[in-house]
């Protein structure tokens, strides 16, 4: 009696002498079925990867400016080294205000960020006396709690331009401003955004400093 019919009485399957048996057959067919999940896991993961890259990109491009102060001319309210995050959008409805601390273009070098505070309004006549800040011939000076150190020197007068502000660092006594550039003022459209908040070394909110 031969091999077959000898299985066949035993009541068990022979592997076929023309291929592979069934279940052989079911295991070669599951390696393209995990190679494409793998390759379907891949293009999700790298679709994931290049959609946070562009909201990124969108973010810090047209929403944030995000910034490392070099300089100690905004002490104490923003420090040598600290991280600021300024909103690209604020100036989206409106002008920048009186006490505003921005983020902007430098008037003598476009290529260089500066953090200053916002003194002086379009139309506005600054004048500073004994480190004073007065506006439009007023006999009471500008509030200017915020700012650090001893008063001291006398500038101006100045008229703001239409379209533009005058600035000023919170550490005036060492702080290079619209009191010293060639081009006094700072032209609006060379405001990126409001400062927000410090992140960096610790957090601050910074709007209504």
């Amino acid at each position: 009696m031969d091999d077959e019919r000898r299985a066949w009485y035993a009541g068990a399957s022979v592997p076929s002498q023309d291929g592979p048996s069934a279940q052989e057959t079911v295991d070669v067919q599951e390696i393209p079925d995990v190679a494409e999940e793998l390759k379907q896991e891949a293009i999700t993961w790298l679709r994931t990867v290049m959609f946070a890259i562009v909201v990124a990109w969108l973010v810090i491009n047209f929403v944030i400016v995000n910034a490392r102060v070099p300089s100690g001319s905004m002490e104490n309210t923003i420090r040598t080294d600290d991280r600021v995050v300024a909103f690209r959008l604020s100036y989206l409805f409106r002008e920048p205000q009186t006490f505003d601390v921005v983020v902007f273009r430098g008037s003598d070098d476009p290529a260089t960020l500066y953090v200053k505070r916002v003194i002086g309004m379009p139309g506005d006549e600054v004048l500073i006396v004994d480190g004073r800040v007065y506006i439009n011939g007023s006999t009471e000076p500008l509030r200017d709690d915020f700012v650090r150190g001893e008063l001291f020197g006398n500038f101006g007068p100045y008229v703001v331009p239409i379209g533009h502000v005058f600035v000023l660092g919170d550490n005036r006594g060492n702080s290079r401003d619209s009191r010293h550039w060639n081009n006094t003022f700072v032209n609006h459209c060379q405001i990126l955004g409001r400062v927000i908040f410090r992140y960096l070394p610790d957090f601050s909110i910074l709007i209504n400093s």
